[in-house]
């Protein structure tokens, strides 16, 4: 019979070990109680032909090639058919039939059981601790343990966001999936990611550089930080940067198991729907000054030596002129996107286990030589080339790229785009980093994980003072969502690989102090040289998805009246370009709207003769009153029975049509 004091220390660990922190104080509610009762019985044994307990084992002279613990093993092949009950055979070895093959990996052991079953166990030897067997794999450059490394990385990524969506509270992380997770290095280069959103990954590495700069060995095992600045690495403020500190454990070392500084980094990056700001969901139309985008936050410590500090961010996000309005919406998205970093934290500790910290950061240098040294064989196949991409607000951006074969670089100047907006289109320098970084990567037609290493070989210049590196207390709540997707245009226009897209992530977002949302919404993309651009799809820096129409309407008093394809509105060519979406939404309360769109003036441009895109367009039809046009950006108050519609642009065509 467990105690009152027993289950609340059981509930403890569990929630210790799924979210690396507790609750100090709360007490506990018993929400349901399960009974599950099991019957013993025995198990009863399959009659084994007699002809098989006849039979010796027969060893044919086949022997196969395997690769395991960093090296190459004969293993012999034998027929199941030949195995007697009780065999037991050690590993390497292959086992076939008719129907399937068996291998039994080094280490391994297989047993013949009554009835022709084969089970498998793995032999207790070795140098093991906590039932663990560290494996023998050298610190020097393997293909295949290269490869190893890649996957198991960009999988712990990749669960990681798992957790984050599965545990979140918001539609905008557990619906949209608009986060990201990311594993660093201990000098906060990116080494891996799950496939998330583009804006973020490039970015992130320079928020945990920032955070390990401004902490100066002051980070400590259990502690968890909070940060949102963009003049810190970040984005904009609803994208809130969770960081932990990863301290590997070897099996025998000086300091007792524990290294005295971080071997790694995670960090999760989530779009939270709403932080503050002079609009619902802190993404205004009309900003001037981060203030009025919601909650600066520089350097926060979220938790503390396993304790989450509730009351602290509570005060934290309550402060300012425009507070959050959902902080409790807010407090469990973070804690879901510590699970998150929990997880990939207690994955990376267990390679350490497995293989040794210091095979973990020599596989974490190797994933970077290997991106660079792919990088340098693109770079010797592109030219040099310059763009300008005119703006529906009338700013510029301005890029040239200059090709250095002799040593295999490339050098990115934006030299000559606008200065700094007096609105928000500004980006901060860490998104036009990512823009790069995504550019860069998507060159690279070997299947690598996007990583600090394709930066390598990439000089970037990037003028102080411009909107793609704006000074405090610069608005940037549009640069992030749209100026970067001019950016990402103008890198692919400048090296003539890829028509325009869409050019836009058409943010939208409503809602009032009760409840708030934000959405992406897909359109076209640019075609390129051999294929068309695809229609109805979100483009470069954005990944996220849609709010199914369900889920929309249950949650929040909208009917979705209208979602289809454009159909026409990719420019022509040999290779169209992609169609935008029409999306028609109706309100059945009164609230306020904000949008955040571009190429409403500007079309996404055709390449090698291809056509333009259509540009898209914004409108509302007010209760009784006519369709009513509305500018890219715009912030407005609707009430029950308006109808808003936002038809997305077209990507640009390639090639000329026949």
């Amino acid at each position: 019979r467990a105690s009152g004091a027993a289950m609340q220390a059981a509930f403890e660990l569990a929630h210790r070990e799924r979210f690396s922190f507790l609750h100090s104080g709360k007490a506990l509610v018993i929400e349901s109680i399960s009974l599950e009762a099991i019957i013993e019985q025995g198990v009863q044994a399959l009659n084994e032909p007699e002809a098989r307990q006849s039979q010796k084992i027969e060893y044919s002279n086949l022997s196969a090639q395997i690769y395991s613990g960093d090296q190459y093993l004969s293993a012999p092949i034998i027929e199941r058919e030949s195995l007697p009950s009780g065999t037991r055979l050690n590993g390497p070895v292959m086992i076939v039939d008719s129907n399937s093959t068996t291998l039994v990996d080094s280490g391994w052991q297989a047993e013949v059981l009554p009835g022709g079953m084969l089970q498998l166990s793995k032999a207790r030897q070795g140098n093991v601790r906590q039932g663990r067997v560290q494996r023998k794999v050298s610190t020097e450059r393997n293909p295949v343990q290269l490869e190893i490394f890649n996957y198991q990385f960009m999988a712990i990524a990749e669960q990681m966001g798992a957790v984050l969506a599965n545990t979140a509270h918001s539609v905008n992380i557990k619906e949209r999936f608009d986060f990201s997770c990311a594993l660093f290095d201990a000098r906060a280069n990116l080494i891996a990611n799950a496939p998330h959103v583009p804006v973020h990954l490039g970015s992130m590495g320079e928020t945990v550089a920032r955070l390990i700069d401004s902490r100066a060995g002051n980070i400590h095992p259990g502690d968890v930080y909070l940060v949102n600045s963009p003049y810190a690495g970040g984005t904009h403020l609803p994208d809130l940067t969770v960081v932990s500190p990863v301290f590997g454990r070897e099996f025998s070392v000086s300091d007792g198991g524990l290294h005295k500084a971080p071997d790694f980094y995670v960090a999760t990056r989530a779009h939270h729907a709403d932080i503050g700001g002079i609009t619902p969901g802190s993404m205004p139309a009309e900003s001037r000054h981060i203030e009025e985008e919601g909650v600066l936050i520089e350097d926060f410590l979220l938790v503390q030596a396993g304790q989450f500090r509730e009351g602290a961010i509570r005060e934290l996000l309550a402060s300012g002129r425009y507070p959050a309005r959902n902080i409790d919406q807010n407090i469990a998205d973070l804690q879901a996107q510590v699970a998150a970093n929990t997880y990939g934290l207690a994955e990376l500790q267990k390679l350490v286990l497995e293989y040794g910290r210091d095979v973990v950061t020599a596989y974490m240098q190797h994933i970077q030589d290997n991106a660079e040294e792919a990088v340098r064989r693109v770079i010797a196949t592109l030219h040099d080339g310059c763009f300008e991409y005119a703006m529906d607000n009338g700013a510029l951006v301005k890029v040239a790229i200059g090709i250095d074969r002799q040593k295999a670089r490339m050098c990115i100047d934006f030299s000559g785009t606008s200065a700094q907006l007096p609105g928000n289109f500004n980006a901060p320098a860490a998104v036009c980093r990512a823009a790069v970084l995504y550019v860069i990567r998507t060159l690279v037609a070997e299947p690598i994980p996007l990583n600090a290493g394709c930066l390598r070989p990439v000089d970037i210049v990037i003028p102080e003072g411009s909107m793609l590196s704006p000074r405090y207390p610069a608005a940037v709540v549009a640069g992030n969502v749209e100026t970067s997707q001019y950016i990402a245009d103008a890198l692919y226009g400048a090296l003539g690989v890829l028509a325009g897209s869409q050019g836009t992530m058409n943010n939208l977002t409503f809602g009032n102090d009760s409840y708030q949302y934000y959405e992406t919404i897909c359109g076209g993309a640019g075609a390129g040289d051999g294929f068309v651009g695809a229609s109805a799809v979100q483009v470069h820096m954005t990944n996220s998805r849609l709010t199914d129409a369900e889920i929309l309407e249950l949650r929040f008093p909208v009917l979705l009246e209208e979602f289809s394809i454009r159909r026409g509105s990719g420019g022509a060519g040999r290779y169209p370009g992609g169609d935008g979406v029409v999306r028609r939404l109706r309100f059945l309360e009164s609230m306020s709207v904000s949008i955040l769109s571009g190429h409403r003036r500007v079309p996404a441009f055709g390449l090698a003769g291809g056509g333009e895109g259509m540009t898209g367009a914004n409108s509302v039809a007010k209760r009784n009153t006519v369709q009513q046009a509305l500018p890219s950006t715009h912030s407005f108050s609707v009430n029950a029975g308006d109808v808003l519609s936002l038809h997305t642009p077209g990507g640009g065509g390639y090639g000329k049509a026949s």
